[in-house]
This record gives C-alpha cells, sequence and structure tokens, in this order.
C-alpha cells in the first residue's frame, strides 16, 4: 500500500464527504420548509380560497426565515461539534472516558500498552500519541482519533489489556497506527461534526414533539397553535429519522473499505497475521465482544477496531469478523472461534516469542547502510515492517534511562528538547548553553547540559525517537509555556546568525508539533500554488541538503545535479549557488510552499532528496535521521533507513 496514495484517497473521501454533507442539508432544509408551509397551507383560515402562488407570496418571509434558520442550526450544529473535538485526540478519549496512562506508570499491563504504542510510533516516523485506557469497558475494543500525527491519541479498553498478549496487542495497535498514517483521524472527526449536524433536526422534532403534546395538553384544546406545533414536530422527527438513516449509511460505506486496509497495513507492519488474527479471534469468543457498554459507542463507531454494538449490515462501520479473519487465514471457519474467559486471563503475559525476536535484533546503527536506492526510501514512507518495529524496540529498550525518563516527565521533557537541538559540533555549544543559564536558571541549565552529555554519548540515531517520545509530555504544558519553548528553540539555533539543517529541522518539527497541541485543529492543509514558486522551493531545498552533506563545492554541486536528473530537463537549467548560506526565513519559505505539493509531487521531491543524500553510494546514521527530519518536515513520515551495514 503506498502512503501517498492513501493521503490521495482520504482528501477525495474528505470532498466526497462534504457534498454529501451539503446535499443533505439543501434536502433537510427544503423538507423542513415543505413541511411548515404545507402546515400553514391547511390551518391558515382566510374565509376565501387561496392558490399555491398567492400563498407562498404571502408567507414568503416566513418560509425564508424556516429555511434560514434550518441551514444554521445544521452548520452551527457541526461547527460546534467540530469545535469541541477541535481541541485533539485525548478530548474523544476523555468524552469516552479515556484515563490518561501516567508517565510513572508501574501496571505492567499498562507499561506493556506504553512500551508497543511508543516502539511503533518510533518505527513509524510520527510522533507518540497520547495513551489513554477506557477502565470501564470490558471488551476487546480501540481506537486512534486526532486532526494529525501530531495531536493523535490512541485508547484501548481494560479487556483488551487483560486478554490480549504481547503480540495480539501489537497487531491491534498496528492497525489503529494503520489509521493515522493513512490520513484516516482527520476524516473521522469531520465525520463526527458532520453526522451530528445531519442529526440535530431529528433532535430538535423530537424536542418539539414532546414540547407540543404537553401545551396540547396543559391548554386542553384551547391553543389553536397546539396543532400546530404538533404537526411541525412531527414532521421534523420524520425528517430526523431519515437524516440519521442516511447519516448511518454514510457513515457504514466510508469507514467499512478503510478497516480492510488498515488490517492489512497491521500486517504489513508486523509481517505476521497471527498478532492480528488471534485479536479478532479472541472478539469472536469472548461473550463481551467488542461492545462498549458504558460509552455510547454509535457516535464514534466508525473509529473503533471492533464494531462497539449491534449494527444491522446496512449501518455496520466494519466487515463481518468472520471475513476480516479469513481475509488474514482464508482456512478459518465460524465454528472455530475459541471459547474466552476474563477470569483465565488476567495477567495476560508478554509474548516469549515476540521478546526473543526484539532479543535477536542487533543495536547498533552506527555503520554506513549500503544497497538502497531512491525508489525504495520512498516505498518505505508510511509503511514501516517488522524489522523496523524490532529496531525501534531496541532503540527503546537501549536508551539511557535518566533520558528515558526525562521524556516521559513534563518539567523534564521540555529541558529535553532544548538539549536535542543544541549544536552536536560544539562550536558555539557555549553560547548557546550561556542562553540556557539566562532564560532557565543555574538548576535547569545544568539538567540540560547533562542531558546534552548524554546524548553526546549514544549517537544520532536515538535523536529522533527522543523527541518523539517527549511528545505527549511536551504537550500537557501550558500554552504560554509551550510557546516559550519555541522561542528559547529558535534563540539557541540561530545564536551565530548561522542555521545547521539538522538542527533546523529538528525545531522545524518542534514547532510544527508544539502549534498542533496548542490548537489541533490548525494541522496543516494542503494549499493550491503556482507552478513555478513549487519548482523554485523544491530546487532551493536540493541546494540546501546537498550544500549540507558535502564541504567541497564540486562534490555539492554533483550531489544537487543528482537530485535534479529526477525532475527532467525543466530542472537541468537551475545553478547550484556555490556560496551555500541560507537563513530559518528560506527554509520556512521552501517548506511552507512545498505543502502544496499532491501525492506524486511528494513522491518525487523524496526521490530527489535521496538522489543528493546517497549521491556517493552510501548513507551514514546522520545522513539518514537527517533525511527523516526533512521527511518529517514535509508530514511524511520515514521509518528508520535499514540496510545492510558496514562499520566503516
Amino acid at each position: 500500500m503506498n502512503f501517498f496514495d492513501a493521503q490521495d484517497r482520504a482528501r477525495r473521501s474528505t470532498r466526497w464527504l462534504v457534498f454529501i454533507y451539503l446535499l443533505a442539508t439543501v434536502l433537510i432544509v427544503l423538507g423542513v420548509t415543505l413541511v411548515v408551509g404545507l402546515t400553514l397551507f391547511n390551518v391558515t383560515d382566510t374565509g376565501y380560497p387561496v392558490t399555491v402562488g398567492s400563498f407562498l407570496a404571502q408567507q414568503a418571509p416566513i418560509l425564508l426565515g424556516t429555511a434560514t434558520i434550518t441551514a444554521l442550526f445544521i452548520g452551527g450544529a457541526t461547527l460546534v461539534k467540530t469545535s469541541i473535538l477541535s481541541s485533539g485526540g485525548g478530548r474523544v478519549a476523555q468524552d469516552l472516558g479515556g484515563t490518561l496512562i501516567a508517565s510513572d506508570v508501574q501496571d505492567p499491563l499498562r507499561r506493556r500498552l506504553r512500551n508497543v504504542v511508543e516502539e511503533m510510533a518510533i518505527a513509524s516516523g510520527v510522533p507518540v500519541p497520547e495513551i489513554y485506557v477506557l477502565e470501564q469497558e470490558n471488551g476487546i475494543n480501540a481506537f486512534a482519533a486526532g486532526f494529525a500525527p501530531a495531536d493523535a491519541a490512541i485508547a484501548v479498553t481494560r479487556g483488551t489489556l487483560e486478554l490480549l498478549d504481547r503480540d495480539e496487542l501489537q497487531g491491534v495497535i498496528a492497525h489503529e497506527f494503520s489509521h493515522i498514517l493513512n490520513g484516516d483521524m482527520r476524516l473521522n472527526i469531520r465525520l463526527m461534526g458532520v453526522l451530528f449536524g445531519i442529526m440535530v433536526i431529528g433532535l430538535i422534532g423530537r424536542m418539539v414533539l414532546r414540547g407540543g403534546r404537553y401545551g396540547a395538553f396543559i391548554g386542553r384544546g384551547r391553543d389553536r397553535g397546539a396543532p400546530v406545533v404538533l404537526i411541525i414536530g412531527l414532521g421534523l422527527a420524520v425528517l430526523g429519522g431519515i437524516g440519521v438513516f442516511f447519516a448511518r449509511v454514510i457513515k457504514a460505506r466510508v469507514s467499512r473499505q478503510r478497516e480492510y486496509l488498515a488490517d492489512a497495513s497491521a500486517v504489513q507492519f508486523t509481517r505476521q497475521t497471527t498478532g492480528l488474527a488471534n485479536a479478532l479471534k479472541k472478539i469472536g469468543g469472548y461473550p463481551t465482544g467488542s461492545h462498549l457498554q458504558a460509552a455510547d459507542p454509535e457516535e464514534v463507531s466508525h473509529m473503533l477496531f471492533g464494531t462497539g454494538a449491534r449494527f444491522s449490515s446496512l449501518f455496520a462501520t466494519h466487515p463481518p469478523l468472520t471475513e476480516r479473519i479469513q481475509a488474514l487465514e482464508p482456512s478459518f471457519k465460524d465454528t472455530d472461534y475459541p471459547s474466552i474467559d476474563i477470569r483465565e486471563s488476567k495477567l495476560a503475559s508478554e509474548s516469549a516469542e515476540a521478546e526473543q525476536r526484539i532479543a535477536g535484533v542487533a543495536a547498533a546503527f552506527a555503520g554506513v547502510a549500503t544497497g538502497l536506492s531512491p525508489e525504495a526510501v520512498v516505498a518505505s514512507v508510511g509503511q514501516p515492517g517488522q524489522q523496523h518495529i524490532e529496531f525501534a524496540a531496541t532503540i527503546r529498550r537501549s536508551i539511557p534511562e535518566i533520558l528515558y525518563n526525562a521524556a516521559h516527565s513534563s518539567e523534564r521533557a521540555y529541558l529535553l528538547s532544548i538539549a536535542l537541538i543544541l549544536d552536536r559540533s560544539g562550536d558555539v555549544l557555549g553560547q548557546q548553553l550561556t542562553l540556557a543559564h539566562e532564560r532557565l536558571g543555574e538548576q535547569r541549565a545544568r539538567l540540560v547540559e547533562q542531558y546534552y552529555d548524554e546524548l553526546a554519548k549514544i549517537g544520532a540515531v536515538y535523536r529522533l525517537p527522543l523527541l518523539e517520545i517527549a511528545f505527549p509530555a511536551l504537550r500537557r504544558r501550558p500554552p504560554v509555556q509551550l510557546g516559550g519553548l519555541v522561542e528559547l528553540a529558535g534563540q539557541m539555533i540561530d545564536v551565530d546568525g548561522n542555521i545547521d539543517l539538522y538542527e533546523y529541522c529538528f525545531y522545524r518539527m518542534l514547532v510544527s508539533a508544539i502549534g498542533q497541541a496548542i490548537d489541533p485543529s490548525r494541522a496543516k492543509k494542503r494549499k493550491r500554488a503556482k507552478r513555478k514558486p513549487v519548482r523554485d522551493a523544491a530546487v532551493n531545498l536540493l541546494r540546501i541538503v546537498a550544500h549540507h552533506g558535502h564541504r567541497e563545492d564540486r562534490a555539492g554541486e554533483s550531489a544537487f545535479r543528482a537530485g535534479l536528473t529526477v525532475y527532467g530537463d525543466w530542472a537541468s537549467d537551475f545553478a547550484y549557488g556555490p556560496n551555500g548560506e541560507f537563513s530559518a526565513a528560506a527554509l520556512d519559505e521552501s517548506l511552507d510552499m512545498l505543502v502544496a505539493l499532491n501525492g506524486d509531487g511528494r513522491q518525487m521531491l523524496l526521490r530527489a532528496i535521496s538522489a543528493v543524500v546517497m549521491f556517493d553510494g552510501k548513507l551514514t546514521a546522520s545522513e539518514g535521521e537527517l533525511m527523516r527530519a526533512v521527511c518529517a518536515t514535509l508530514e511524511c513520515p520515514l521509518p528508520p533507513i535499514l540496510a545492510q551495514t558496514s562499520h566503516a
């Protein structure tokens, strides 16, 4: 499955959803206006015959007002619901009764969940989501919610923790990460807002109907307006029922195919079908299944790993359970479901096989990767495999405890983020530390120095994972403090007026993630732009990457030309620009412009960047992490670049 194609499909689904929403809104507005018009036409007593034309002329203000108010109700309800959800994926989890896993969690099942989620995030090249547990839910279920990867939250039920082993839990989490990587989360959030807007007329109709009946009872027939209210309320209730019907059909239509894709992606991530298949089998064999009991599953059924409730085939947001399993294990039959009893599975243990696989992965990644091609790098975007997950597990386990604990602390993750962007060469480290002492105080500045020293010992390969692990803790800080972190980080990388590309990419990732934490709904959208400025921005980025990786202008220009060949004839006339000077503003301008690229354009850009970086036929760990940082700034999550290595 291609990441860029999946993203484009998500955008097309969003456009289709907007069209259906507008069509449904227009039909409901016309229906409500028709109900009000027919009611007035039949109850108005003028004493003389009234034609339809004259009636419409007389009642035009009322009918237009009805249409306007109805449209405002639907649009307003959609906006209000979307606004409520705009605080991010954590809000959805909290509304369903989710409890955030604490940074100092000691419970072995919850620690295992956190480990699996962190490993999947490191393997995928995205920030670690917030992690919630639905403590009141015994069924086996999970979901991912949010506007963007930097704002995501993953929630699992208590039944999932207690009934699944590590392999099965990993299969479920991989399924949810596929929704994150394929752009499904933002679509799901919009779907919740749109469906609420469509269904709100039915809610109003039922309220009017109840109020009308009560008014008719109190008035004992003396109020001639009571029948009108009852008729209008009945009409709104009927229209609302129709709206609910189509809302459920829309939700099912959008969701079902994406569940098949998510299952397929989960298998691709883990490279084994047994974990996910066994998790699905346990749902079928467990009396509670995947049903949510404390929370209402109707609104979020399209986001869940399992159905969450019993729906008819027309409204089902998921394919039949047996069919999902048969897609993974064709020989499976309905009679093969195991009998699951939670009393026998309270402390599901780590899978010994999974632990052996993790223990067998080499921790070193300090060599030189060879045998790679730009096409292979591009194909891996958004498509982590088992080797990436195993490598991520090794990285997570080997992070020094002082850094791992800091990444999980909302106070110290702030300081760790500063340490991650300090100058690795040491040329301006003294100036940066002086600034840290001025802004942070002696005690906290010493912690920054301590973290920097630890980072220097373990190498570049740990920096991105640590930044990804630290994001949930950073998001718990007040917006004012996050703004201060962005300001201080900017001063740190610009302390000498010369910005290192590696430091800049980390800074850009930090700014983007913090911006989404402060306002999740502002996640960048692909905008339109003219061809020439987009091409200029792409070439400028290649020029900067080539200069950054080569001390000699001749080597830099050769690498730059290798990248230009990906684009063909139109790029051949661009000059290298050997002075190599650039600013944060120039980089920001180029990357902001490149957001306009569609899936094909981004693939071509990444091929060109890969061709520049791998011009000499090899890729160091530092270059690999630089490529991942550049890809992250372009919102193209690149897994760790793994290949046959020779330690040179």
